[in-house]
């Protein structure tokens, strides 16, 4: 009689439960979006955690709100998203999607120093305007609706530059693969021929010093909202002046006045956080493995890179990074050996160095704090613009690396030896994801000063 009550009481029990499990689901029966004029309807949804007809955790909806919101801003589609939902009735929910979206047609003016950071070219170079590039640039970040990057660009001045690339993110049903292609074709009256003592040592002539050009296709992987998978293959082509070989023989990475080549690249990434372009709270991963293939100079290398942004409190976060690059090198070329203050090699403090090697790794801890913002209404662009705002972050920095060289030259005092800055700054973040860095900060070699940063989304 004890065993019949004690199996009958565990059903009751077990049924209850159940049927809570069941009321705490909620279905998500429709989702209503407003203010995407020109993008289509499956770019904003394939953004998005849920779909229509999936049921989830009521307490959790809130959570999946947040995260949809912050894909969305994520795309670099839309300068305003909210998410927000309203109940039908206690089981079925609708999601609602505000949007404001971007100007996605720039013909840019193109204007930018040539040298690897604004800082270098405006101290070192004395903010020479032979060392800019300069002309148009026409970008349409959403050329269909379809979330696809058309770039044509026509730039003068130190390189010149024709371009063309175009991404196109989605070919299947399943929104899953994407491709791209690019070509290129510059000529250059300057290069940086050699390293002297960590800086870079330029040689220039009146005619044609380097010229060359490459070609490109890319297949896209994206399996869900966070990882990204990109293989390229790549053809190109580089060639130098006599004169050019004469100072540098080992320029090129066949030791020769003509070089092409072939390559593979594969790339990974999964990129999780509030918001890309200046991260307070998330993760992101990133990996990438090349080989050239060309005639007795192949190339291999390796990056690997981590970010981790950790909140505080409301006005304080954390955010460190580490970054390392390995290189396997069939011969001791210039161009190849390249490492530090190259790309996202860069430590804060070094603006004005460069240190070649064979291997390279950068630890970054930074701390920041909020000191508010503030928001202009926009008179001019007010229909598309209605307002822009600016946010203030104080920031305090160290910067850890170590570049390993197994032929150090040309009096290289930064290579095989650990690479120490720090300092503070201020940031500040606006519009179309733009983001000013100032910065003093100082080294171990005793060098200090001010350095300016800048990008802006188009």
């Amino acid at each position: 009689m004890f065993n019949k009550t004690k199996h009958a009481l565990f059903l009751v029990i077990l049924f209850f439960s159940f049927i809570e499990c069941i009321n705490a689901q909620v279905k998500i029966s429709s989702i209503e979006i407003e203010g995407n004029n020109k993008t289509k309807n499956y770019i904003i949804l394939r953004e998005l955690p849920y779909h229509v007809g999936d049921y989830i955790a009521k307490d959790s909806l809130g959570y999946y709100n947040t995260v949809a919101q912050q894909q969305l801003f994520n795309t670099s589609l839309f300068t305003e998203a909210v998410v927000t939902y309203s109940t039908n009735d206690s089981l079925n929910y609708t999601i609602k999607i505000q949007l404001q979206e971007r100007w996605y047609f720039f013909p840019i003016p193109y204007f930018k120093w040539v040298d690897r950071n604004f800082s270098q070219w405006w101290q070192e170079e004395h903010r020479s305007l032979d060392r800019v590039n300069y002309g148009i640039n026409l970008r349409a970040g959403n050329f269909t609706g379809n979330n696809d990057k058309l770039t044509i660009g026509l730039i003068a001045g130190y390189t010149q530059q024709a371009i063309l690339r175009y991404q196109f993110p989605y070919l299947d049903k399943k929104l899953h693969y994407g491709i791209a292609f690019g070509m290129q074709y510059f000529t250059q009256k300057e290069i940086n021929t050699s390293t002297e003592s960590d800086k870079q040592i330029f040689y220039k002539t009146e005619n044609v010093i380097q010229k060359g050009n490459r070609s490109y296709v890319n297949l896209l992987y994206r399996p869900n909202l966070y990882e990204r998978h990109t293989l390229q293959i790549g053809v190109g082509k580089n060639e130098i002046s006599d004169s050019a070989f004469l100072i540098q023989p080992a320029f090129l990475p066949n030791y020769s006045k003509s070089f092409s080549y072939f390559d593979l690249t594969f790339s990974y990434s999964k990129v999780k956080f509030d918001y890309n372009a200046y991260p307070t709270k998330g993760a992101a991963t990133e990996f990438s493995a090349y080989h050239r293939f060309s005639d007795k100079s192949d190339l291999s290398s390796m990056q690997f890179r981590k970010v981790l942004a950790k909140p505080l409190s409301a006005n304080n976060f954390f955010i460190v990074e580490s970054n390392t690059t390995i290189k396997f090198l069939s011969n001791h070329n210039y161009t190849d050996a390249k490492l530090m203050g190259y790309g996202n090699m860069q430590l804060n403090g070094l603006e004005y160095y460069v240190v070649d090697g064979n291997a390279g790794s950068i630890i970054k801890a930074e701390w920041h704090h909020a000191l508010g913002g503030f928001t202009v209404k926009n008179i001019v662009f007010k229909k598309t613009i209605p307002e822009v705002k600016y946010r203030f972050w104080l920031k305090a920095f160290t910067n850890l690396g170590y570049v390993f060289a197994d032929k150090p030259i040309n009096n290289s005092k930064l290579s095989n030896t650990l690479l120490r800055t720090a300092g503070v700054g201020l940031d500040i973040i606006s519009i179309y994801d733009f983001v000013l860095k100032i910065d003093y900060s100082l080294n171990q070699l005793g060098d200090k000063g001010l350095y300016l940063h800048a990008g802006l989304n188009f």
